[in-house]
């Protein structure tokens, strides 16, 4: 049987609303740092200061740069008792705050004559200097990335506390090189992530694919249109309920919203460039919801050219930087080659119009 979709779009922000209603931050687990990159930081214990004293930072002579004041090739200073010798890393000698260099200090059996003054710090590692006492391993609400992981490490830490969503994707057969772009961006923002194949393209085939609902969050792609081979929106009327079918988003019209059981559902159609609308527009605002997120940054630059846009339907447009400005790449249709090219994007809500030539926009970057 043929999907139609209705005369009336569902507006976007509706559509989002519904999407979001119910679904409550999830509970933090605890990762091995290893699968934590990528995921939303939870609340983690501060870290102790490291080093948790004063250390050698090269290797050379541990001393005092208040003895040394004065001291120079010119000026030897014979010292009454040798001074001790430090590797990088060595915890520094009571009442030494300098490390010398090896050839600072002369050696003639047992005296030993400085050539150089030192000053406080030279050559040493402070207590608390890499890490500040009571530093937070990741801001809270935060993407876990390489400095978070840097510090844990430091620390002595092998585990971090984060916000992980389960992501289902059920693959539409023909739909392959999209279902391929959509679990690449999953996999980078740190979800987890199980892809599967429905068998066929009908109702049912597409519905048993489903599984049980063991996930936070299933998508679909591909089968979302109105063709004789487009079932997954009659799977997901068959397995649980389609809150809306039919946006007024372009790129994505054909997309679907739903539920299975408690567990939201997002159907995103077959091509790539409408399927990452409609990634971008609804499903991202989803996981961050789970994720507990902290609100995403947005860039603002006067645009390089106008932007024009239908009333009455939100449209997406890509955007690339250029001489400081938002150079408009693709406006409701996203080819591929945008797509590349694109530095961020932006929405243009239904009831405008676009913007003008100069004015300055707020965007969202594809890559932070």
């Amino acid at each position: 049987m043929t999907q139609r979709l209705p005369p009336s779009l569902t507006p976007l922000d509706t559509a989002l609303a519904a999407l979001l209603m119910g679904p409550d931050p999830l509970a933090p687990l605890e990762l091995p740092l290893t699968e934590a990159a990528g995921c939303i930081a939870a609340a983690n214990p501060l870290l102790a200061a490291e080093p948790s004293r004063d250390v050698a930072a090269a290797d050379g002579w541990a001393l005092c740069a208040n003895d040394l004041v004065g001291a120079s090739s010119y000026s030897p200073l014979l010292l009454t008792t040798a001074p001790a010798w430090v590797d990088a890393g060595d915890a520094m000698p009571a009442g030494c705050d300098c490390v010398l260099d090896a050839d600072a200090i002369e050696l003639s059996g047992p005296l030993a004559q400085v050539l150089a003054e030192g000053v406080p710090g030279q050559g040493v590692r402070r207590a608390g200097s890499d890490i500040d006492r009571r530093t937070p391993v990741a801001a809270e609400g935060c993407p876990v990335g390489f400095a978070a992981l840097l510090l844990a490490r430091a620390a002595g830490l092998d585990r971090m506390s984060v916000r992980r969503p389960r992501l289902r994707i059920v693959n539409v057969p023909g739909a392959t090189v999209t279902m391929h772009l959509i679990a690449d961006i999953v996999r980078a923002a740190g979800l987890d992530v199980q892809t599967h194949e429905a068998g066929a393209r009908d109702a049912g085939s597409i519905a048993e694919a489903f599984g049980p609902a063991a996930c936070d969050l299933l998508l679909t792609v591909g089968g979302s249109g109105v063709g004789r081979k487009d079932a997954a929106i009659t799977a997901l009327a068959q397995r649980g309920d389609v809150i809306a079918h039919g946006l007024a988003l372009q790129p994505g019209r054909t997309a679907a919203v739903g539920r299975l059981g408690t567990v939201p559902v997002v159907a995103l159609p077959g091509s790539p460039g409408h399927a990452l609308a409609v990634w971008l527009a609804l499903v991202l605002p989803l996981i961050d919801r789970l994720s507990a997120r902290l609100p995403r940054r947005r860039t603002t630059l006067p645009l390089a050219g106008k932007i024009a846009s239908s009333v009455g339907i939100a449209e997406m447009v890509l955007l690339a930087e250029e001489h400081h400005a938002w150079v408009p790449l693709a406006v409701g249709e996203w080819p591929l080659h945008a797509i590349a090219r694109a530095d961020a994007w932006l929405i243009v809500p239904a009831s405008h119009e676009g913007f003008a030539a100069g004015a300055p926009v707020d965007a969202y970057l594809m890559r932070e």
